[in-house]
């Protein structure tokens, strides 16, 4: 039997892949189109052909597997049916069989905060508060080993979020600045992506039934600070200039904007305690100013 994973080709879910093939585990991968399959087979992994809403065929991947890390998602309008109807059909499969869940939240729900844990109330900006309902369902369910892991501001490798950063607008004259997502005075809390995929098999092997972790590596660093080293490492003397929030939005959208200009701050020391996690990766500051991100 193997681990039925979804979202196998994407930025966090390929790490989890790599690191579950580097264990020498069984992966059975959901994908969509057969130049993602090739991907998934040249990592070692089988490869399904299908969706997320296909229940029947997620149904029987589920009761077939050792248990489903699930971390596929459209990104668009659809999330919330697409996340809804996957849920329906993945606890269908693994009903009554206590095997392990491990489905995907995000920070983002719980809002503003400086000391955000797995008890903080949830605030979810207009982007993600389809979760919450979602998330509850997971929680509660019966006969299975259900995890949640709410994952911080992912990155690596170049990818993910930080490239609004990394990518923003320079501005022209004499003196050019790099352009802040908001005044940049906002935290966010940071995770870097392997360290992330290995709290994803953490909680496949060791979570209780009904947990919820925050995966935070305690690096919460404000914007301004991303932003200057993004600068310096662009050749611009580490200069940046705010930008209002209409600003933001208009760059970047406004359900998205609204999202990055929450100020966040969580340690995730619940995995750390519960689970034996230990994040050692990079910070973003680090590969903003010299690494993946740096040009």
């Amino acid at each position: 039997m193997a681990i039925f994973l979804t979202g196998a080709t994407g930025f966090i879910g390929s790490a989890v892949l790599r690191q579950l093939r580097g264990q020498g585990r069984d992966v059975i991968a959901l994908v969509r189109t057969e130049e993602k399959a090739e991907e998934v087979r040249a990592a070692g992994a089988t490869a399904v052909l299908g969706t997320l809403t296909d229940g029947e065929l997620v149904s029987r991947l589920a009761l077939e597997s050792d248990g489903v890390i699930h971390l596929a998602s459209p990104g668009d309008a659809s999330s919330a049916a697409t996340d809804d109807a996957f849920v329906t059909a993945v606890l269908a499969g693994l009903e009554g069989s206590d095997k392990p869940y491990v489905h995907t939240g995000g920070i983002w729900v719980f809002g503003s905060g400086t000391d955000l844990t797995e008890s903080s109330p949830l605030d979810p900006p207009a982007l993600t508060a389809w979760r919450v309902p979602v998330e509850a369902r997971v929680r509660s369910a019966v006969g299975v080993k259900t995890t949640i892991i709410a994952p911080g501001i992912v990155f690596g490798y170049g990818q993910g979020i930080p490239t609004v950063i990394s990518d923003a607008p320079r501005g022209s004259g004499t003196a050019p600045a790099l352009q802040l997502v908001g005044d940049g005075s906002q935290h966010w809390t940071t995770v870097f992506v392997d360290d992330l995929a290995e709290l994803y098999i953490l909680a496949l092997d060791l979570a209780d039934a009904g947990s919820y972790y925050i995966g935070a590596s305690g690096q919460n660093p404000t914007v301004r600070e991303l932003g200057e080293a993004a600068a310096t490492a662009a050749g611009l003397d580490g200069r940046v200039e705010t930008a209002s929030v209409e600003q933001t939005r208009a760059r970047l959208g406004a359900p998205f904007a609204d999202a990055l200009l929450l100020d966040q701050q969580a340690r995730g020391s619940a995995a750390r305690i519960d689970l034996g996690w230990e994040p050692n990766g990079p910070t973003l500051l680090e590969e903003l100013r010299s690494g993946s991100y740096a040009h």
